[in-house]
């Protein structure tokens, strides 16, 4: 059976003990092993892997020796509960292995969970699993989590009822941060506020968040927001000395001039900025404003399309330059 997104969510937070298996593909490494990280202690619990009833099989050596896996979906375990034997990387030459055990798997035999790369979908390994009447497959792409999934990640670090503001910082942090650093920074949160019986803040999620993200990148970008066109030369030149992507730098841009519209227009009197440059960029909002806010905004995605389209001839970081140097001079205005 094909999972959807909603589905894959539902499935790995309680996944079917009587299934014959679960593939698990996509492109991103770090959100896969998450997730097989996540199915693999639902279905044998935190003991499993002490207990022997965990198996992992790299395909490489699946490749080498094909009886690996049907010997570890057959075996005996010394302990009860549930088996699981893990294929980590599969692809299509491990494929038929992988398709040969899953045909004479019978009720009672270990679980067989399986991690893959992108795989399209005239995939034999992804049809195998999606043909089977009690076997599941799952596509992870590069989305951010959603509210369910950061809610449950939250409660699992044992925060519970996180206020509303709280959760759109977290939902923002959660666009901008890889999946790794995302349930780190979850974790710490949990840890920072073990014992605190006060209701989850912006304070607490700052003070938790990494110090910066792409702390050059913000560098400049606090520079363009302050409108000091003479400092972004200099650098600019150690970016590129770093070797950041032109692209990169305008979609970061774009977000940074994001959160200030949006802080900008907020009625609330609690603007949705988190991190250690809170208080800058509140203040770069102030003096913005939301009608320059939305030049610079129109300014930005127009870049963005021009180095992106094919016939740009032109040195990609220079086009930045110029852009972030006419941002910079709007400032003043």
């Amino acid at each position: 059976m094909k999972l959807n997104a909603g589905q894959a969510t539902a499935y790995f937070a309680k996944p079917d003990p009587d299934a014959a298996g679960l593939l698990i593909y996509g492109a991103d490494g770090m959100r896969i092993a998450l997730k097989r990280q996540q199915v693999v202690a639902a279905l044998i619990g935190p003991q499993g892997e002490e207990e022997m009833r965990l198996t992992r099989i790299p395909a490489g050596d699946l490749r080498k020796e094909p009886a690996l896996l049907l010997d570890a979906v057959k075996a005996i375990g010394f302990f009860p509960g549930l088996r699981v034997a893990l294929v980590e990387d599969a692809n299509e030459t491990v494929g038929p292995i992988i398709t040969e055990a899953l045909s004479d798997w019978v009720a009672g035999d270990a679980q067989i969970v399986v991690t893959a790369g992108a795989l399209k979908p005239t995939s034999k390994l992804r049809k195998a699993f999606e043909a089977h009447p009690s076997a599941f497959a799952a596509g992870i792409y590069d989305n951010p989590p959603t509210r369910d999934e950061v809610e449950r990640d939250l409660t699992a670090a044992g925060i519970t009822n996180p206020p509303q503001e709280a959760m759109h910082l977290l939902m923002d942090l959660a666009r901008q941060l890889e999946p790794g650093d995302f349930r780190q920074t979850l974790e710490k949160l949990g840890l920072y506020k073990l014992n605190d019986p006060e209701p989850l803040s912006a304070d607490d999620i700052s003070a938790c968040a990494p110090a910066s993200i792409e702390a050059d990148v913000d560098d400049v970008l606090l520079v363009v927001g302050d409108g000091n066109a003479a400092a972004i030369g200099p650098v600019m030149q150690r970016l590129q000395a770093q070797g950041v992507n032109a692209v990169s730098l305008c979609i970061g841009a774009m977000r940074h001039f994001r959160s200030l519209h949006r802080a900008a227009c907020d009625t609330s009197g609690r603007p949705q900025i988190w991190g250690p440059n809170r208080d800058k960029m509140l203040t770069q909002a102030r003096n913005w404003g939301a009608p320059k806010l939305e030049l610079a905004l129109t300014e930005l995605t127009d870049t963005d399309l021009q180095l992106r389209s094919a016939g740009q001839n032109a040195p990609a970081l220079a086009l930045v330059e110029r852009c972030f140097i006419r941002l910079a001079m709007l400032a003043r205005r």
